[in-house]
Formats: structure tokens, sequence, C-alpha cells
């Protein structure tokens, strides 16, 4: 069910309160950090060795082995979960608008509103 004009506004309103005043949002969508590709497969084919070198380490008593597998494995999951640096942010954010001086923020709209839905009772 498509949202009405007024619903539109009012969500995107919303929004536009939330990424000017929620400093984690900003945050995470201004860092614009990707997960690669690359690293994803090298991960992966690291984190197969280390299991391999884990596997005969158990297998063979030879713990060096089997440690060594498991700081591989460690590692491949590691690099394939880093996202990668100075890459292009993925979604450019707008710069939040300044509000005129004279008028209220959102929630203070609301707050109000709701205050005098409350008083009326």
């Amino acid at each position: 069910m498509p949202l009405s004009e007024q619903e539109q506004r009012l969500l995107d309103e919303m929004e536009r309160h939330l990424m000017h005043n929620d400093a984690d949002v900003v945050r995470a969508r201004g860092e614009g950090r990707t997960l690669s590709y690359r690293n994803i497969v090298l991960g992966t084919v690291l984190v197969l060795i280390g299991l391999g070198g884990l596997i005969v380490g158990v297998s063979v008593p030879l713990i060096v082995v089997g440690v060594i597998g498991f700081i591989a494995m460690l590692g491949g999951v590691i690099l394939a979960v880093t996202p990668m640096r100075g890459s292009a942010p993925a979604v450019q954010t707008q710069a939040p608008r300044k509000q005129k001086s004279g008028s209220s923020s959102f929630m203070d709209r609301m707050n109000d509103r709701w205050d005098r839905r409350q008083e009326d009772r």
C-alpha cells in the first residue's frame, strides 16, 4: 500500500531529523567502507588452508601444525570481513540542512502536539 503525500513528507522529515541528530547513523553511512571481493576470496582460501592444517595437526600428533592452521583460519576470517580502506562511499550523504532560527525542530513540534493531546483529555 503506497504512502500518502503527507505520510511521505513526514517520513522524509523524520529521516532528515534522524540523520541530523544521530551521530552513529551519520558516522556509519559516512565512512564509506565496503567489503572487497578480493579480500573475501583470499580470506576464504586462507580459512580453507587453515582448516586443512588444523585437521592435519589433530590427526597427526603435531600440535604446532594445528596451531598454525587455527591462526591461518582466524587470519582468513579477519581478512574476509575487513572493509577496504580509502574506498569511495557507496551512498553519498547530503549535508544536513540548517534550520531557520525561528522554527522548532520536528521532535519539538511532535512533543508539543502530544502535550496538547494529553491536556485535552
